[in-house]
C-alpha cells in the first residue's frame, strides 16, 4: 500500500492508527494533530450529507442521521472534489441499512433529495419561449417533432408519497392526514434558481419519461397509458422546462 492510500485509508477509518512517517513542524504529537485533523474532515462530510438531505435527518432525527452519515463517510470515501457531489449513493445506503428499516420510505425521500441537489447545480440552459414552442407544435408534424427538456429535470417513481412526505417537511415537519403507502410520481426541475417538486400521475410521468429518451411525440404517446396531455406540456411549459424543439424524420 503506497504513503497516499494508506493515509487516505487512515483519514476515513477513525480505528486506524495514525499513518507512520508523519511529523509536526512545531513539534507537537503527530497523532494528535492527525486525529484532529481526521475528525475535522468526518465532520465536514457529515455536515455536506446533513444540508443535502435535510428530509431524511428530520425524520429520523439528527442523532441517527448523524451515526448512519459517521458509517456511510467511513464505507463511502469522497469520489470527487465537488463537495455537492457527495453522497450521489447515499439513498441505496440507506436502502441497504438495517437499522433504517422502520422508515421504509426514507431511501426514496433520500433519492428525491438527491436529484432536488443535482437540479439546483445542473447546466444553465435557457428555455424556448410560449410563442416558439406554439410555433413548432403548431407547424410540425407529431411524429417528426422532438422536444428537450432541461438537462435539471429528474423524475421518481416511488411505491410511498414521497412528494407529500417531502412537502410535509418544507413546513410544519408532520406526517397526520398523509397516507405514507400511496405511491407517488415526483418530477423534480430548477425553474430559474428555485428547483421545484411536482406530484404527476403516472401516464405523466411515463410521458416525460420517454421524451428523455429522445422518442418523438408521436413515439412518445404512443407508448403512453392515459393521461391528460394539455395538463403536461401546461406544466412543462409554464416551469421553462423545454428547451429545445427538433425535427428528426422517422427512418
Amino acid at each position: 500500500m503506497s504513503t497516499q492510500t494508506a493515509f487516505a485509508a487512515a483519514l476515513l477509518d477513525m480505528q486506524q492508527p495514525c499513518p507512520e512517517g508523519l511529523f509536526s513542524a512545531n513539534g507537537a504529537n503527530p497523532a494528535s494533530r492527525f486525529a484532529v485533523y481526521r475528525n475535522n474532515v468526518h465532520s465536514s462530510l457529515i455536515n455536506a450529507l446533513t444540508d443535502s438531505y435535510p428530509v431524511v435527518a428530520q425524520l429520523v432525527g439528527s442523532e441517527f442521521f448523524r451515526s448512519m452519515a459517521q458509517i456511510y463517510v467511513q464505507n463511502c470515501p469522497p469520489t470527487s472534489p465537488l463537495i455537492n457531489d457527495y453522497g450521489q449513493d447515499l439513498a441505496e445506503f440507506i436502502a441497504g441499512f438495517e437499522p433504517a428499516a422502520s422508515v421504509p420510505y426514507l431511501a426514496d425521500i433520500a433519492r428525491l433529495e438527491r436529484w432536488r441537489v443535482n437540479a439546483y447545480h445542473a447546466s444553465d440552459v435557457r428555455p424556448l419561449s410560449h410563442e416558439q414552442i406554439a410555433a413548432m407544435l403548431s407547424a410540425n408534424a407529431p411524429h417528426e417533432l422532438h422536444i428537450g427538456l432541461h438537462p435539471s429535470l429528474a423524475l421518481l417513481n416511488s411505491p410511498f408519497a414521497v412528494v407529500a412526505i417531502w412537502a410535509a417537511h418544507q413546513q410544519e415537519a408532520t406526517l397526520a392526514g398523509i397516507d405514507l403507502y400511496q405511491g407517488q410520481n415526483a418530477l423534480i426541475l430548477r425553474n430559474g434558481l428555485e428547483v421545484e417538486v411536482f406530484a404527476i400521475d403516472a401516464g405523466a410521468c411515463a410521458f416525460i419519461h420517454n421524451l428523455q429518451n429522445e422518442q418523438s411525440l408521436a413515439q412518445a404517446l404512443k407508448a403512453t397509458p392515459v393521461f391528460d396531455l394539455s395538463q403536461t406540456l401546461a406544466l412543462l411549459i409554464s416551469r421553462n422546462a423545454i428547451t429545445h424543439l427538433h425535427l428528426k424524420a422517422s427512418s
